[in-house]
């Protein structure tokens, strides 16, 4: 790494690995640090448990992996991702013994919802055709004329609601309890204005391209991405930690798949006053804590849908998850917090050791939490699938400590990239028409702490890289 670069990623996460894939597109040259001794960031696989049983050690649920405009764009299955699908994307299950079930397919989703399907398709229907070109416009910068307005505007329409207003749609317990747990990623109090903005997309998401998963392991993302980018010129360089431009080889631009925070410490003495002050002051929300199980036979749910799931939100009716979610944000733990439930090896068996399987679960905590969750975690499973202690041979968790040693922008266990109020939702890191750009000519935040925010996609990378890419180009 003697001589300049075009470009430096700091980060491997899909959105730095995106930055760096999009700019060696365009023929710069492209050098990846990574401070693990593997790159891939928040998607990493391996043995947590039993040997041979494959656990995402951090991000499981891929809604937007088969859904993303720019993974879409890159030739992935040459370089070894393969998707695949469980016969139900998602399920809710109930205290009766039911479940409120999501499937890709729209018609088979409100025929199970019973009296409120046709109000599930009056919600959510509109959305799917235009699917695609809706997304290019959600998953990227907000304050910014859209390339479609009338379907950004039948979004907004819906995504600017809070979620318990939009639950009011509904009248059957089933499916308002089936939107709170797609509205409860998003980490805030469902009173709050916005909180469906995340739900909507996510329920929109399903029925057009379904909730994957990729075969082998959310490793199978990172790797792909990485043989793609090494394919086009590209580099990746692990066990190095940037905590300065010290640390930097040299080049003309650089890409920070880094917290807002972190970036204040590297250049806080270069970059303008205003960016630095927006930087530190960024907020992060909640926080979770992650319980991996092997489990003998699978889960025992007692609602059959779910033993054939992909995904099930576990925390009971809307009300139980609005409680939950409002005694999170402030600070407290609930006694039944809302968890999510992955059984990715449903969809992919490869991940199995004989009758035994992984189960990734991870409940919503407060900011930092330090007690001890596993057990109100497996209660609150075992509330709807009675017997599942008997069938747990191993276990392992990770608090929201570890999550942030983890990866550091995983801050106090934030797995979001910050909070989602109103106004990051808008303008995360801060207000801008370029959130992307630090004000310092050639550095260019690109983390999931920039729009649209969380989740497996590379469209904080990729759009970042845009800019970069542009700035290079017109200082050559």
């Amino acid at each position: 790494m003697t001589e300049q670069l075009d470009a430096v990623v700091v980060g491997s996460g899909p959105n730095g690995l995106a930055a760096a894939i999009t700019l060696a597109a365009r023929g710069h040259s492209v050098t990846v640090l990574e401070a693990s001794e593997t790159p891939g960031g928040s998607a990493r696989s391996g043995e947590l448990t039993v040997p041979g049983l494959v656990h995402d050690l951090y991000s499981a649920t891929h809604p937007f992996g088969a859904a993303s405009p720019f993974f879409g764009s890159l030739p992935l299955a040459e370089h070894g991702l393969r998707w695949a699908y469980p016969e139900i994307d998602l399920a809710h299950p109930m205290h009766d013994g039911t479940a409120a079930v999501m499937v890709r397919d729209l018609d088979e989703t409100c025929r199970g919802l019973g009296a409120d399907g046709p109000r599930w398709r009056q919600v959510f229907g509109p959305l799917l055709p235009g699917f695609d070109e809706l997304a290019g416009d959600v998953l990227g910068p907000v304050l910014r004329w859209p390339d479609h307005p009338l379907l950004m505007a039948r979004f907004g329409a819906r995504a600017a609601l809070p979620a318990a207003v939009l639950a009011g749609a509904f009248t059957t317990p089933g499916a308002r309890a089936l939107w709170a747990g797609s509205a409860a990623h998003v980490f805030q109090p469902l009173s709050r204005p916005m909180t469906s903005s995340v739900g909507v997309m996510l329920t929109a998401a399903c029925h057009v391209h379904g909730w994957p998963v990729a075969i082998g392991g959310s490793v199978a993302i990172s790797n792909a991405l990485v043989s793609l980018l090494e394919s086009l010129g590209g580099t990746v360089v692990t066990g190095h930690s940037v905590r300065s431009r010290a640390d930097l080889p040299a080049s003309r631009v650089v890409m920070l798949d880094t917290a807002p925070g972190a970036a204040a410490e590297m250049f806080g003495g270069e970059l303008p006053r205003r960016t630095n002050r927006a930087y530190r002051r960024f907020r992060h929300g909640p926080a979770a804590y992650k319980v991996d199980l092997a489990v003998r036979g699978g889960v025992p749910w007692a609602a059959e849908e779910v033993t054939r799931a992909g995904f099930a939100h576990v925390g009971g009716s809307f009300e139980e998850i609005a409680h939950a979610e409002r005694e999170v944000a402030a600070g407290r733990m609930p006694a039944r917090p809302f968890v999510l439930v992955a059984q990715q090896y449903l969809a992919d068996p490869s991940r199995s050791v004989g009758d035994v399987d992984p189960i990734y679960a991870y409940a919503h905590v407060p900011a930092g939490w330090r007690g001890d969750v596993e057990a109100i975690v497996i209660d609150q499973i075992e509330r709807f699938a009675p017997g599942l202690r008997d069938r747990i041979v191993a276990s392992c968790t990770m608090d929201p400590g570890g999550l942030a040693t983890a990866n550091a922008n995983n801050v106090a266990g934030d797995i979001a990239g910050g909070a989602n109020n109103p106004m990051q939702l808008l303008g995360r890191p801060r207000l801008s028409l370029d959130p992307y750009a630090t004000g310092l000519p050639g550095v260019y935040l690109c983390s999931a702490s920039t729009p649209p925010g969380a989740g497996v996609h590379g469209m904080c990378g990729h759009q970042s890289a845009r800019r970069a890419a542009a700035w290079l180009e017109a200082n050559d």
